[in-house]
């Protein structure tokens, strides 16, 4: 019998519920590269009022209403094998809302700038990712079923024959999916908790820390554990065994390697030393309604998709065009490649993003811009795509 619980033993695994607070079910391909895992649960109701001829308190009735939070952090890992979804897909398709839509990939024949011909019909939607030896781009214009016009120029010549690799693209939608979220702890003895009906409410892309690192946070309806679990509670009769490991892959990507595209050129940006991207649902839980304990659905609210960036002042057009293009509230694409090699990509698109008028930081050596919740904007869920290659 262990003396304690190491907190770096600890497996966490993530499903996409197909009824809100209904347990999803796992196998070992849904774990996830946990760094932070930090679900809390506590009443709503806080005191009483009723004059008891005391100043001690006399303690609250079981059943009050509970609320759950929680806090989940991950790296990005490699992508493999590709066969099925990253592992980190589950938290983005909560958070986003969107169906995952699989680019399987396909040979070119070839190109002209933006324009990549394909030698297939690709399958492509606007939005979505291709990846070519190594670098990812997103569709900006579908002109023909083998032809797509992607959102920045490759850094090579794309050729004929040239293979593009498997891609996943999530994107946004109206409506938001629950979560469930299984944290398995040793010795096996050790408290098991499941957080049902989790909500992504807020979700960040962290770019050049040390790690490329995702975090997220939001509501969830319900917070069980092995030691005090009924059967019946959601959804399940028995608290659920660990799975079967599945060869879950510990390879991070580091922080620094990428690529940054900015502008209605667009051009890349060399001089990056950082950059948050940040979606906030605006949402809660539908949890207030009398006769209930538990929240019934996600609502929605207003979407807010920003960017957050730091870079160093150059004399260049294209750093000059990004700064004329935020004194004019003028949109201009965004997009960042993090990692540089296939099965380690992870990409973020924003078609439409209004710079705001930059902060000037002169104490270091070189002059540096702050460009601070710069708002992506769009027709219809089309705000912002991320994408796994």
């Amino acid at each position: 019998m262990a003396c304690y619980v190491s907190s770096n033993d600890n497996r966490l695994y993530a499903a996409l519920e197909s009824s809100y607070g209904t347990a999803a079910a796992i196998t070992g391909a849904n774990r996830i590269p946990a760094v932070e895992f930090a679900p809390r649960q506590f009443a709503e109701t806080r005191g009483r009022r009723d004059k008891t001829g005391s100043r001690t308190f006399a303690g609250l009735p079981a059943g009050v209403r509970r609320r759950t939070e929680f806090r989940l952090s991950t790296y990005l890992t490699s992508w493999a094998p590709q066969a099925a979804q990253p592992s980190e897909g589950a938290l983005f398709e909560a958070a986003m809302g969107g169906n995952a839509r699989v680019f399987a990939g396909g040979t070119v024949s070839g190109s002209a700038g933006s324009l990549v011909t394909f030698s297939a019909a690709h399958g492509l939607e606007a939005g979505q990712a291709i990846e070519i030896r190594g670098e990812m781009r997103f569709a900006a214009a579908i002109p023909s079923a083998v032809s797509v016009v992607v959102n920045a120029p490759f850094s090579f010549p794309v050729s004929a024959g040239d293979a593009a690799g498997r891609t996943v693209t999530y994107g946004l939608a109206t409506e938001l999916k629950g979560l469930s979220v299984y944290d398995y702890w040793s010795p096996a003895g050790a408290v098991q908790r499941l957080l049902c009906g989790a909500a992504m409410n807020r979700a960040e892309i962290r770019v050049n820390d040390d790690f490329h690192e995702f975090s997220f946070e939001g509501p969830a309806k319900d917070l069980l554990d092995s030691v005090s679990f009924e059967g019946g509670q959601a959804g399940l009769s028995n608290y659920p065994a660990e799975p079967e490991a599945a060869g879950f892959d510990y390879s991070i990507v580091p922080g620094h390697l990428g690529q940054v595209w900015l502008g209605s050129g667009p051009s890349r940006f060399y001089t990056l030393t950082g950059a948050r991207v940040r979606l906030d649902n605006g949402l809660d839980l539908r949890a207030r309604e009398f006769g209930s304990d538990f929240a019934q659905c996600i609502v929605g609210g207003e979407r807010r998709v920003e960017l957050e960036f730091s870079i160093f002042e150059r004399d260049d057009a294209a750093t000059k065009e990004l700064y004329q293009a935020a004194r004019q509230r003028s949109p201009v694409g965004a997009m960042i490649q993090l990692g540089q090699q296939a099965n380690q990509l992870f990409g973020v698109y924003m078609p439409a993003l209004v710079p705001e008028v930059p902060e000037f930081d002169d104490r270091e050596t070189r002059l540096g811009w702050k460009f601070g919740g710069s708002r992506a904007q769009g027709s219809g869920n089309d705000e912002l795509y991320v994408a796994f290659g």
